[in-house]
């Protein structure tokens, strides 16, 4: 009776040997509010709405954890998925975890995974980027930035003091026919007949200390046989070079960068965007943050200017509001829409279009 007493609570006590070398988080942020954009279409109307993409970040939840597997090795998962906060439903064409949904092992050498992850394009412009995803910034010039993942894809990241280094592959980068937008491309690749189809390559080598940091960055996409946004065969290639940096000085931050884009799929073929922002701590609880961005087509007579600006309040770490508005000036023939924050509102050709936005953020 008493081995058996002590075998029992050998058994109980496994599953709290088991967690101690393991963790599994759930986390998220719901954000959302409303918008009103002026000018949109043709006949100039105003438009009043919750945004659906992205407010100061996009909405999501996901689970992540970690595992100890002795010696410094840690296996590790992300599952995480974006959603709609006005109806509710799938962002990202629909997937259940659009945003990422990887499986790897990291030690001190750096990280390797498999399954849908970032481009190395995402993680170089993270801080130089100052207001990176918000409704009116980089993502209206440039939908795919704040899209910046792909599908069927290894990657490896690995940092050694100051220095960063990463590099991803994707054997297929977008399974997703919802486009043609960032949100699905149709071009799923993975063809035994067409081994070029589809594939998307990045690297990444970036710099940081405790108050400054520089990055360059290159990504490209393949095209393949039913692709959408013209790159309709695998010989064709939307490449982007992105180079920049940041510092941060007593309660302000300062990010500038430039991003040369090569569109096989496009009239205008090459682009480039230019930004540069600052983020300033009033106090603990309000932030005021700011950024302008350029953007000229070569060979052509498009291009824009855009400006954004943002103010946020505190009440805790969890839960804040905010203020934002957006400027955009196109010029030539281009109707790029001042918000990022739904499709649909996009001003005639060469008009200018002001937005604005008040909403509320909680992060669990």
């Amino acid at each position: 009776m008493k081995l058996a007493r002590i075998a029992a609570g050998l058994l109980a006590a496994s599953p709290l040997l088991a967690s101690a070398q393991s963790s599994v988080t759930l986390y998220g942020v719901i954000d959302t509010g409303v918008e009103y954009v002026n000018n949109v279409g043709v006949n100039g109307y105003g438009l009043t709405r919750v945004p659906n993409n992205t407010a100061t970040v996009p909405s999501r939840w996901g689970l992540r954890g970690t595992e100890d597997l002795g010696g410094g090795l840690k296996s590790i998962f992300v599952l995480e998925s974006g959603f709609a906060p006005d109806t509710g439903s799938a962002n990202q064409g629909g997937r259940l975890f659009g945003r990422q949904a990887l499986v790897g092992l990291s030690n001190q050498y750096g990280q390797i995974s498999f399954g849908r992850q970032y481009t190395m394009l995402f993680w170089a412009t993270l801080d130089s980027d100052i207001l990176g995803p918000n409704v009116y910034g980089s993502g209206s010039l440039d939908s795919y930035l704040p899209n910046t993942r792909a599908d069927n894809a290894i990657s490896y990241k690995g940092t050694f003091g100051g220095l960063t280094v990463g590099a991803t592959y994707s054997f297929g980068r977008d399974a997703v026919n919802a486009g043609p937008s960032p949100a699905g491309t149709n071009c799923a690749g993975e063809n035994p007949a067409d081994k070029k189809a589809c594939r998307e390559w990045s690297a990444m080598v970036q710099y940081a200390t405790d108050w400054w940091g520089v990055h360059t960055a290159y990504d490209s996409q393949r095209g393949g046989p039913g692709a959408f946004a013209g790159l309709t065969n695998s010989n064709l290639k939307d490449d982007r070079l992105s180079v920049g940096g940041y510092m941060i000085l007593s309660r302000t931050k300062l990010g500038a960068g430039w991003l040369r884009r090569d569109n096989d799929g496009s009239p205008t073929r090459i682009s480039d965007l230019y930004y540069a922002g600052a983020s300033y701590d009033i106090t603990p609880a309000v932030n005021l943050a700011g950024q302008l961005y350029y953007q000229k087509y070569h060979g052509s007579d498009n291009k824009a200017w855009l400006y954004a600006l943002r103010g946020t309040y505190a009440f805790s770490k969890r839960t804040s509001v905010y203020a934002t508005a957006g400027f955009i000036d196109n010029g030539g023939q281009l109707a790029a829409s001042v918000s990022g924050g739904s499709p649909g509102s996009n001003p005639k050709p060469g008009a200018n279009q002001f937005g604005t936005m008040l909403g509320i953020k909680h992060i669990f």
